[in-house]
């Protein structure tokens, strides 16, 4: 009665589509979420939904995309089932990857794991980090989208030689007797299909199955998903076509939009409002994302009474100046603050005008200049000043010239891209050369390299209201103000990541919804920074040219 009671008041509070969502009879169910619809809410009431009409938690599984997603949904959960449930099995809320993990360990499989960069770069010493990323894209599709088998790989007259490193891979996770991050996934899914009595076991502990962000999934995923679903399929799936944004993780929006396909008998439920941010904000960012063809058609709308103002910024100023404008006119009251960018190499200007403002700043994923230990052994390399030296740059070219790699091009760079290795030295030494021509000699460069590093020391804080940050890196997240910057032609979309595409179209789509993202962080301002001479056309297919104020510097968007 107690959590009846309890589940009585948490439906009363839920809006009717909500409420909807969190109450459909089992089946197979897909819950169409759009941004800031309140999402987790309806997860925690539907799995109370559950128990409160006699589920057995302990056959209750929730899966989400990542750790941070697990860790809320867990704790809400804990406060919302609470005693209710004491002395009965919890509900178990995992990842996909910890859920992979936890099948191999009662199966009694190892599942010691080991960094695929770190292996990579032992078995081919000379590999660079951008020949090691692209041996990491080429695995992780053969494991989790084509789901290769390295025994079938090995027969393959043809194999050419992508192919050929990765059976050399997988020999050396054989001989280490360890797997990699994606095989937590693909061996677990590969055990199921193979041990019927491991599936009857985690089908048991899946009877009521539900998935977040079902858009994100790669194929591996959402076979696994499907497996343990089956044959009952009370499966209750959540995600948003407009958001799906990880192509270079292998999801595809078409997995979404053709459950119906892989599950009959599927109910769709959409949840319609945005209670997250302004009404301006959802109108038009709506505008924009219904030019994709591949989308569900749905409404969404703002909740009633949403205020809130789009700032058009047209600004042909250098980087740091308009990004310092925008810094400057945030109000400075407490509220949280982000600028986002479609790459990290975008996000160092900020970084820059923050330190030239004294802003306290966090920014976990972008890699500074200032804060590399390299640097130091770099400019150990340049000769010393003296009446004989050549000038500054001289010197420092000659340094980059030595080097003989070439400079890592990270146009269309992902998070992960970002941050699993650090910049090469080449990279360092190109942007020493980028930041050295305001100094005369390599006396005043080192200390101005040591200056910088104290500030950003001082000024860079995981508690700071203001966060910079990838599009990519900001699911799940919202701010009171947020600018989105580089909304220009070639950068955002970009134009490296749609020309290269097998399909461009799709790409440039998928762009597009990654514009849609970073617009719908906002719960108080948006406000979009461009050029005027080369805006986006994310910006001309969601405003008119007189309302983007291309012969004005700024203007407002009611």
């Amino acid at each position: 009665m107690e959590l009846q009671a309890a589940l009585d008041e948490r439906l009363a509070r839920l809006a009717p589509d909500q409420r909807t969502a969190a109450t459909a009879p089992p089946g197979p169910i897909l819950c169409v979420a759009p941004a800031g619809s309140g999402k987790t809410t309806t997860l925690v009431a539907r799995i109370c939904w559950l128990a409160a009409n006699g589920v057995e938690p302990g056959t209750i599984t929730a899966i989400t995309f990542n750790k941070r997603a697990q860790e809320e949904l867990a704790r809400r959960l804990v406060d919302a089932l609470g005693p209710s449930v004491a002395g009965r099995s919890p509900v178990r809320v995992r990842t996909f990857h910890a859920l992979g993990r936890e099948i191999l360990l009662a199966a009694g499989r190892s599942v010691e794991l080991v960094d695929r960069d770190a292996l990579c770069a032992e078995l081919w010493p000379a590999s660079s980090a951008r020949d090691r990323r692209r041996l990491d894209e080429a695995f992780s599709r053969l494991k989790l989208d084509l789901r290769a088998d390295a025994a079938a790989v090995a027969r393959d007259p043809a194999a050419g030689p992508i192919a050929k490193a990765f059976l050399a891979y997988q020999a050396g996770l054989r001989e280490r007797e360890v797997l990699d991050f994606d095989d937590l996934v693909a061996e677990a899914l590969r055990l199921l299909e193979t041990h019927p009595d491991q599936l009857r076991r985690w089908r048991t502990a899946c009877l009521h199955l539900l998935v977040d962000e079902a858009q994100d999934l790669d194929r591996s995923q959402l076979d696994l998903a499907l497996l343990l679903a089956a044959p009952a399929n009370q499966v209750f799936l959540v995600g948003d076509d407009d958001q799906s944004i990880y192509g270079w993780r292998l999801a595809d929006v078409r997995r979404v939009l053709g459950l119906a396909a892989a599950l009959p008998s599927l109910r769709r439920v959409d949840l319609v409002t945005n209670y997250r941010c302004p009404a301006t904000v959802v109108e038009r960012a709506v505008r924009l994302v219904e030019h994709n063809r591949e989308r569900f058609r749905k409404t969404i709308v703002a909740r009633s009474a949403a205020e809130g103002r789009i700032v058009l910024a047209a600004d042909g100023s250098d980087e740091t100046v308009r990004l310092g404008r925008l810094l400057a006119s945030w109000p400075r009251d407490g509220s949280s603050l982000a600028v986002l960018a479609r790459t990290n190499r975008e996000l160092l200007p900020a970084v820059a005008a923050c330190l030239e403002l004294g802003l306290a700043f966090r920014a976990p994923r972008v890699v500074l200049l200032a804060e590399a230990p390299e640097v130091d052994d770099l400019l150990d390399r340049v000769e010393e000043d003296g009446p004989a030296a050549a000038p500054l740059l001289v010197r420092l070219g000659r340094l980059r010239a030595a080097l003989g790699e070439h400079l890592a091009d990270d146009d269309g760079e992902t998070p992960e891209a970002a941050t699993s290795s650090g910049p090469s030295l080449a990279d360092l030494a190109a942007a020493l050369l980028g930041w050295a021509p305001r100094f005369r000699s390599l006396t005043a460069f080192r200390a101005a390299v040591h200056e910088t590093r104290g500030a950003v020391k001082r000024l860079r804080s995981d508690d700071a209201t203001l966060t910079l940050a990838t599009v990519h890196g900001t699911k799940g997240l919202e701010w009171d103000h947020v600018g989105v910057i580089g909304l220009e032609t070639g950068r955002f979309p970009s134009a490296r990541s749609v020309d290269d595409a097998a399909d461009p179209a799709r790409a440039l789509e998928e762009e597009r919804r990654l514009a849609y993202v970073a617009w719908t962080r906002a719960r108080r301002s948006l406000t979009l920074v461009y050029d005027p001479a080369t805006p986006s056309q994310f910006l001309l297919e969601a405003f008119t040219p007189e309302e983007l104020g291309l012969d004005r510097a700024t203007s407002v968007a009611a």
